[in-house]
Parts: structure tokens; C-alpha cells; sequence
């Protein structure tokens, strides 16, 4: 072996602890060549990859960390050869002669422990097939996290058979509005209905699909707020008068009333909810909750009069106690937006702070688990780039690649709380994404830097990360997005069509079992 050698001579994204290089290189013909073997010494998802002329070992401190061992060699092949199931090494799909790999010695493991993504499928329904792609290319960068947005004002994508009407009603909206929702009342819609839900048994296919891949599945249902699909189809749960599935975005006023018939509802949907998903975090929401309603509704007053509350504030608090109750019943925990922490959320809530670094410092200084996810450094569906060809949607602030990159997970003040931090996660919302070419283009590349972030060790003090360093290893690693069909947004500055043809070979569209 050599003296260690700067890994992005590979372009290995995210980039590892360590990468020594050796001079030559070992033809891989089957996987009967490759060594795996669990090493308890290692920590969890800590993984070595060793190769020389006595072919591929790979230690890992658990099955996770052999995994990710095995997405790091499969980034060694050259990227026509890599399988497009992330659980093989050998497709013969891809080829037929030997995979010549370099030397090398790799020492790795991840910085945190939740490496999020979230995918918002209740604005723009997406099909079960574009989320295993998600998975395939969320395991090859090392991702551990898939956080499905079932619930919105816009649909419901859930099915719960004792609420039929939730999907054959709350499932489908008439039409959609046009360009970007400034909340105005002169607005265009396309008048183009949209719909969609899973059935059980493609939830439970994403489910497995993912665990294979050491991806946990976090499905979110948001309540009580974001409700208004669920109320055009079940009105008597609310407070307010009837309403259509909401076509326009923005936040809608109507929210879940609190009275018993609503709390049989919540119970419902959790049962149906924690026998789908085994994982051990439920999203239940909690963000965006107008209180107009409830300050108009007998209900909701009657409880807060009852319980001896201080407002509708504290009535969320109650709510949300609520939800836990019932996901501790199933040995689940609840992950909630930062909004919660205001009302007064269950000490054990998993606290996912979207509104800035300081709702994550608020929330752990409060003893909450965190997971930062602040909208304006890794929220996906913020611009690229000013160009004016970038797609309609939110217009400020940008996101671009290299904010993404900027992003650290530990905020600097935190000081004793930070062990509080278990990771960071990046969110696609879909209101102005409809379809699965605009997603990836939002996602990619952006997520490659994301995967860096949650990945890479935190930055000590009077120290700066490399961008340059790392757009030079993403220019070689865009053609391993190219050889798997993912359309990305390219490099130069401004905005670009996707890469490559929108309708990319059968091979790369079809996720494995």
C-alpha cells in the first residue's frame, strides 16, 4: 500500500474517514470473491474495505456497516458496470467480463446516526416505483432515512380501511393551481384532476424494499393541522363548515376538532399506520396549526375549560400528548415538527426543527431529541439558482449546491445540549414539483452534498470544508447518476434540463425486489 493518497482520486461520495491507494488493481468476477465478515469492535454502520491481489474483504461493525462497505466498492466500478439492485454485487445485466477495481484500504464510518430524506407525495402523488428509485440512490449515497409526507390539505395517500373515504375522497382533487401562490384571489388553476394513493401492499413492498437496503421508513400523517383532505371526506371531524380537498397551496385554516369521535379517528389511523410501517418513529406533524377553529368551536373550548389549559396552544400541547400515548401503546415514538415544543410536547418527542437552527437549539436545550432540518439550508424545493429558468416554485431563499454543502447539523452555540443533535435530514415538498423528472431534478445533485454533510466529521473551530475539492469529486460521480437514470440538474451556473433522455433505458427505471 502507499502512504495515504487524497481520496476524491476516486470521487467517493460522500467522502470516507480514510482511503489509502495502492498501485494495482483486482479483477472481481463473482461475489464468491468478496470476504464479508461482522467485526464487533467496529461501532454501528462502521465498516473497513480492503483490496489487493488476494481479492475484496469487507469488515463491518454490524449488517448496516457491511452494506454501506458495499456501496463504497460498487462506487469503485466503473459506473455502466454498477447493478442497479444496490444489494448486488454482480449483475450480468451490466456486462460480462471482470470488474477490474483499484487497491485500496478504507477506513469509514458515519458522523450521525439519522441520515434523513423526506419526500412529500401528498401534494403531487408519486407512484410506489419512483419511491424505490428514491431508496436506490438514497442507500448509494448512505443515506439511512426515508420520510414519506403521506398527509396534506392537497391529499391523502393512506388507505385506512375503516375510513374509506379518506383515499376515495381526500385522495383526489379536482384541480391544481398555477404557478406560484402568492395568496392571491386571482389566480389560475389547471383544471386538470389529480389523485392518488398506496394500497397496504405497496406500502409494505416500499417498506421491505428499503429495509434490504438498512433504510428505515418514517410515514408521516400530519395532524391536527394540514387536515383539510381528511375533513372533505370525514367534514364532522372538524369544526368549521364543509370544504373540497384545497387545490391552492399555502396553509389551509381547518383543523381537527377534539372531541371523542376525533380521538377514535386518531386512534384508527395510528393502528393502521404501526402495522404498515415496523420502524420505531412515527411522524405525526404538529406544524402549521391555525387556531382560528378551535377558538370558535364549543368542542374545543369545552376541552380547554375541562383540562384547565391556558388557550389553544395548550390544547395542542394536550393533542399531541395524545398521539404519543397512542404510538407508546404500539412501542413506537413520536417525531414531530419544532412547532410542538411551543405547547408543551412529551419529553421523549423527536423534535425535527424546520424553522431555523434556533428552533433545534431551542428544542434541545429543552432535553428533546433533534433532528435539524432547517428550511433555508436543505429544503429541496427552494431554487437552485436565480436564473430565471428555474422552475416555478418558492422563490427565495436559494438553495444552491454549495449552501447544501456549507450546511453543518451542530449548531456552534449548543454546548452541553449538543449530544442532543442524532442527525439532520433534507426535505422535497411537492407543491410545485408535479412530476418525477422535476423531483430528481430538485433533488440532484443537491442530495450528494446533503449525504456529505450527515456523513463527514464535524467541523472543528477555525476550520473551513473544501467546496472545490468536493465539486471535483461530484463532477466524476455525476456519471454514475447519468449510468443509473437519475435526472439531475447539471453543474454549470444557471439553469439546465435534466441530464440526459427523460425516458432513460428499462434497465435503469426498474428497482429490483
Amino acid at each position: 500500500m502507499d502512504a495515504m493518497l487524497p481520496p476524491d482520486d476516486l470521487a467517493l461520495v460522500p467522502r470516507p474517514r480514510l482511503v489509502r491507494r495502492g498501485h494495482g488493481t483486482f479483477l472481481l468476477s463473482s461475489e464468491g470473491q468478496v470476504h464479508e465478515r461482522i467485526d464487533p469492535a467496529l461501532p454501528p454502520e462502521a465498516y473497513g474495505l480492503d483490496i489487493d491481489d488476494d481479492g475484496v474483504r469487507i469488515r463491518g461493525g454490524d449488517a448496516a456497516g457491511v452494506f454501506l462497505a458495499r456501496q463504497t466498492l460498487l462506487q469503485l466500478y466503473p459506473a455502466h458496470r454498477i447493478p442497479t439492485d444496490r444489494t448486488r454485487l454482480i449483475d450480468p445485466a451490466t456486462g460480462s467480463e471482470p470488474i477490474r477495481v483499484p487497491h485500496v484500504h478504507i477506513e469509514d464510518e458515519p458522523e450521525y446516526r439519522w441520515r434523513g430524506f423526506m419526500l412529500d407525495v401528498a401534494r403531487h402523488f408519486m407512484p410506489a416505483s419512483f419511491v424505490l428509485r428514491v431508496i436506490d440512490q438514497l442507500a448509494a449515497h448512505k443515506l439511512n432515512v426515508l420520510h414519506l409526507h403521506l398527509t396534506d390539505d392537497q391529499g391523502w395517500r393512506l388507505p385506512v380501511p375503516a375510513y374509506p373515504r379518506l383515499t376515495e375522497v381526500g385522495g383526489r382533487r379536482p384541480e391544481s393551481l398555477v404557478g406560484y401562490d402568492d395568496e392571491r384571489d386571482d389566480v389560475d388553476y389547471d383544471g386538470t384532476p389529480h389523485g392518488g394513493a398506496y394500497t397496504r401492499e405497496e406500502l409494505e413492498h416500499i417498506v421491505a424494499y428499503a429495509a434490504r437496503r438498512h433504510i428505515t421508513v418514517v410515514p408521516e400523517v400530519d395532524l391536527p393541522g394540514h387536515v383539510q383532505a381528511a375533513l372533505a371526506a370525514y367534514p364532522e371531524l372538524g369544526s368549521g363548515e364543509p370544504a373540497e380537498v384545497r387545490t391552492r397551496w399555502g396553509v389551509s385554516t381547518r383543523v381537527l376538532d377534539v372531541g371523542p369521535a376525533t380521538l377514535d379517528f386518531v386512534r384508527a389511523v395510528l393502528d393502521e399506520v404501526t402495522s404498515i410501517f415496523p420502524g420505531a418513529y412515527i411522524h405525526a406533524g404538529g406544524d402549521e396549526v391555525p387556531k382560528r377553529e378551535w377558538r370558535a368551536s364549543p368542542v374545543a373550548q369545552r376541552r380547554i375549560a375541562e383540562l384547565g389549559l391556558a388557550g389553544e396552544e395548550a390544547l395542542q400541547g394536550w393533542f399531541t400528548a395524545r398521539v404519543d400515548e397512542l404510538l407508546r401503546a404500539h412501542g413506537r415514538r413520536l417525531v414531530a415538527w419544532d412547532e410542538v415544543v411551543q405547547g408543551g410536547a412529551p419529553q421523549d418527542t423527536l423534535v425535527m426543527a424546520w424553522r431555523g437552527r434556533a428552533e433545534g437549539v431551542r428544542a434541545a436545550r429543552a432535553g428533546h431529541d433533534v433532528v435539524m432540518s432547517p428550511r433555508d439550508e436543505v429544503y429541496f424545493d427552494l431554487p437552485q439558482s436565480t436564473h430565471p429558468a428555474e422552475p416555478v416554485g418558492f422563490p427565495d431563499p436559494v438553495v444552491s449546491l454549495e449552501r447544501v454543502f456549507a450546511f453543518e447539523p451542530h449548531p456552534a452555540e449548543l454546548g452541553e445540549a449538543a449530544g442532543r443533535i442524532v442527525g439532520a435530514q433534507a426535505n422535497l415538498w411537492t407543491e410545485y414539483v408535479p412530476t418525477t423528472e422535476h423531483a430528481e431534478y430538485m433533488m440532484f445533485p443537491r442530495l450528494c452534498a446533503f449525504a456529505e454533510t450527515v456523513w463527514r466529521r464535524r467541523l472543528e473551530p477555525g476550520r473551513e470544508r473544501d467546496f472545490g475539492e468536493f465539486h471535483a469529486r461530484l463532477e466524476r460521480h455525476l456519471d454514475r447518476l447519468h449510468a443509473a437514470g437519475v435526472r439531475f440538474r447539471r453543474l454549470e451556473h444557471g439553469a439546465s434540463a435534466w441530464v440526459g433522455d427523460p425516458n432513460p433505458p428499462e434497465r435503469a427505471l426498474a428497482p429490483q425486489p
